[in-house]
Order: structure tokens, then C-alpha cells, then sequence
């Protein structure tokens, strides 16, 4: 009876809410305000996001999470492009509350044909699950990104102390730090060659370095411009001594980072191991129960 009643609110609930999206997109085709043409991209919109941004917005439940989403917003604008704009945070966010929705609804009704209570609680768990669940991943990406960033900074650091030690001139040194790197998987190159760029376009040195560490967001990073500024315009010695400082710290958090890693595979696999134990267990146990049976 609970299973029936809540697949048949949820569902009305959910027709309701997309049906009045799908009207108001309908109204704006014909106002020549959106494209005509329907693409997967554009359903999802329908029938997810637009329903539940619009529902969160009347109920203002914006404001009372304005904290959770500006952290949201934060995490996605280090990850995403400069354009990352907050309304597209608040879309994330709206797809994100209507695909656990729609796995709470689907659940509701696997629980009602079915005959399963219990499904009704796995749907609500799944929806709890699926709502959260970019902002933890959103989370976890931006400490990876950091660790990668952390990781090859000072084999950058160390690449660039050679060069300008050798005579190089600290803007050549940094374009040739990117030679035989991949620049567009990995973070780190990625803002390094956009900043060699801006600097290729005439950008002033110091701009170009202050974005590089704003795209970046790293504390390392920071510190590795901050002495760049500082000391570029000295070169030769004063340069390599400052940055060589700097590189004995960095290798010290890249050998912490490269510990916890090791620290974390190992922890990740106890459970594999207790497994194959708890197996073993039972292959050795039951030849002996079948003899006593």
C-alpha cells in the first residue's frame, strides 16, 4: 500500500513538474527564443533539470544551501574553464536532485510490481546517494588535481633551474619546460602552456603568472610564482638559489604524497584479502561439516 501511494505521487509529482518545463520550452520555441531541434541533451534538460531548477528557485532552497552550492561552484570553476558561470553550478546541481528523484520514482515502482517494501527504502537511500554524489565527486577531483599538480611541479621546478642556470632567459625556459609533455591531460602542463601563451601574445609577465596561479589554485603553485616574481628579473644565480630553496620543499610533499598513496592502495587491499581469507575458510571448513553431517 506505501509502495503504491508514494510510486503514484512520485510519478504525478514528476509528470507535473515536467510537464509545465515542457510547456514554458514550448512557449519559448514559438517566442524564437530556443532552438527548435530536440537532442538527448535537450530531454535530460526537460524532464531533469529544468522541473527541479525551477522547483528549487520558488522555494528558494538556493539561499537556505547558498553555502554547500558556493562551495559546489568553487570546486567546479577550479576543474571547469574561466566561464564557468554560477547558473550553470545551479543547473548541476538541479540534474543532480532530478536523477536521484527519478531513481527514488523508479524504485517505487519495481518496489509496487514487485510486492518488495524494501525497495522503497533502497530507492530512497539511491536518491540520497545520487543527489550528493557530484558534489563529493566534484571533491574528490580537485584533490586528485591537486596531487597531480604537486606531483610534477617539481620536476617542472628542476627542468627550469637547469635552463636558466645554462643562460636561458626565464620566459624561453618556460616554454621549453613544456617540451615532450602532454599539455592537455595533465593540469599543470595545461596552465603552463597557457600561460607560455599569454606571454607569446604580448601579456605582461606578471599578469600571465598571477592567472597561472589563479587557474591553478594551489598553495605550491602560490609559493612557486610568488618567488617567480620576486626574482626574475635578477636571473643567473640569485634565480636558481631561490628557486632550489623552494624545490627541497616541493620534492618533500611529493615524497608525502607518493607515502599516503602507498599508504592508501594497501588500505584498499585489506578487503580483497579478507575475502579471498573468509574463502579459503569455507573451502577448508566444509569437507569436514559434510563428514560430521
Amino acid at each position: 500500500m506505501v509502495s503504491a501511494i508514494a510510486a503514484v505521487i512520485l510519478t504525478a509529482l514528476w509528470i507535473y513538474l515536467a510537464g509545465f518545463s515542457a510547456l514554458r520550452s514550448v512557449w519559448l520555441q514559438l517566442s524564437g527564443k530556443r532552438e527548435s531541434k530536440l537532442h538527448s541533451s535537450k530531454l535530460k534538460q526537460l524532464c531533469l533539470t529544468d522541473p527541479f531548477a525551477r522547483t528549487l528557485e520558488r522555494l528558494h532552497l538556493y539561499d537556505s544551501l547558498q553555502l554547500p552550492i558556493s562551495s559546489y561552484h568553487l570546486k567546479l570553476l577550479v576543474l571547469m574553464d574561466g566561464e564557468w558561470t554560477i547558473e550553470r553550478t545551479k543547473e548541476e546541481a538541479a540534474t543532480a536532485l532530478g536523477i536521484g528523484f527519478a531513481a527514488l520514482t523508479s524504485c517505487a515502482w519495481l518496489s509496487l510490481l514487485g510486492r518488495e517494501p524494501i525497495l522503497l527504502g533502497v530507492g530512497v537511500v539511491f536518491g540520497i546517494v545520487l543527489t550528493i554524489r557530484p558534489f563529493v565527486e566534484a571533491g574528490r577531483r580537485v584533490d586528485q588535481r591537486k596531487q597531480q599538480i604537486i606531483t610534477e611541479l617539481p620536476d617542472m621546478l628542476s627542468k627550469l633551474m637547469l635552463l636558466v642556470g645554462a643562460g636561458e632567459t626565464v620566459q624561453q625556459a618556460l616554454a621549453r619546460c613544456l617540451e615532450g609533455k602532454d599539455s592537455d591531460r595533465h593540469p599543470l602542463y595545461k596552465e603552463w602552456r597557457d600561460a607560455v601563451m599569454s606571454l607569446r601574445n604580448g601579456q605582461a609577465f606578471s599578469s600571465a603568472m598571477e592567472r597561472f596561479n589563479r587557474r591553478c589554485s594551489v598553495q605550491e603553485v602560490s609559493i612557486f610564482t610568488t618567488v617567480l616574481l620576486l626574482n626574475y628579473r635578477r636571473g643567473g644565480e640569485h634565480f636558481v638559489l631561490a628557486l632550489r630553496e623552494l624545490s627541497y620543499t616541493l620534492w618533500e610533499k611529493r615524497k608525502a604524497i607518493a607515502r599516503s598513496r602507498g599508504e592508501e592502495a594497501s588500505s584498499k587491499l585489506v578487503f580483497p584479502l579478507v575475502g579471498i581469507l573468509l574463502v579459503l575458510m569455507i573451502l577448508v571448513a566444509s569437507p569436514a561439516v559434510l563428514l560430521m553431517s
